[in-house]
């Protein structure tokens, strides 16, 4: 950790960027003011562009740190539990599949709030992910992971508010819910930063585990989803660029 960064310096630098890749949840909604409609191609090649990210990012800001900071077998360990964490989540929060349109366990939740869970689960790993690398000091490294989850935030949003277009609420709320579900991005933020802080021989195991729940998320929902219309050509490219995107952003700042 660079010696003029205090303690409470990089809570606050963890907590700002992630404030900021929640916010481009929101950002990622706007379109919907000025388009009646987006296409299934278009959205499917963004939600791809969006997985491409998260797996670049898993890979080069989060999962070779923990090598090189805790060794292959404490990494290992932190991916499955990470990804046993989110699939446990997965099966006991009532909410909606982002994109799929299977219910989780049942629920008298309104369908817009459980969507909203599902987005929230969604981000969490994100934002811990930010938080875990702003709290072990390397900023570079870790600005380029809240630039990158940024970018992969924007076309997520998207996915939130158009559903919600189709089941009549207004542009305005659709925008408020997709800005809403990305907050749990400064929340898990701020507890990443806080636990490598206190405990610092966990940072490995932290960056291990918020790339297993990434993993997770990235196989279980985004790639799916990118494939259920016809249109996995496009997909397939979104994640292509999305990965070339994010290794290109770790190796200029990182």
């Amino acid at each position: 950790m660079p010696e003029f960064l205090s303690g409470s310096s990089l809570t606050l630098l963890g907590t700002l960027a992630t404030i900021g890749t929640g916010l481009a949840t929101g950002v990622g909604a706007l379109p919907i003011f000025f388009v009646r409609e987006i296409s299934d191609r278009l959205l499917d090649a963004m939600l791809g562009f969006a997985a491409g990210v998260m797996l670049a990012a898993t890979a080069f800001s989060l999962i070779i740190p923990a090598i090189e900071l805790g060794g292959v077998w404490i990494t290992a360990t932190g991916i499955l539990i990470g990804a046993a964490f989110l699939a446990l989540l997965d099966r006991v929060v009532p909410h909606d599949h982002l994109v799929m349109g299977h219910e989780g366990p049942a629920s008298r939740l309104r369908h817009v709030w459980l969507l909203i869970i599902a987005i929230t689960l969604h981000n969490f790993p994100e934002g811990l992910a930010v938080g875990v690398s702003y709290g072990g000091g390397d900023i570079p490294m870790a600005t380029s992971l809240a630039i990158a989850i940024g970018l992969q935030n924007m076309p997520e949003g998207l996915a939130v508010a158009l559903p919600l277009l189709r089941e009549k609420y207004s542009k305005g709320k659709a925008l408020g819910y997709a800005l809403l579900s990305g907050m749990a991005e400064p929340i898990a933020g701020i507890f990443g930063v806080l636990a490598v802080q206190i405990a610092r021989p966990l940072l490995p195991l932290g960056l291990a585990f918020a790339a297993g729940a990434m993993l997770y998320v990235v196989s279980d929902e985004v790639i799916p989803e990118t494939h259920r219309k016809g249109f996995e050509r496009e997909g397939t490219w979104g994640v292509i660029i999305g990965f070339v995107v994010m290794m290109l952003l770790d190796n200029l700042f990182g």
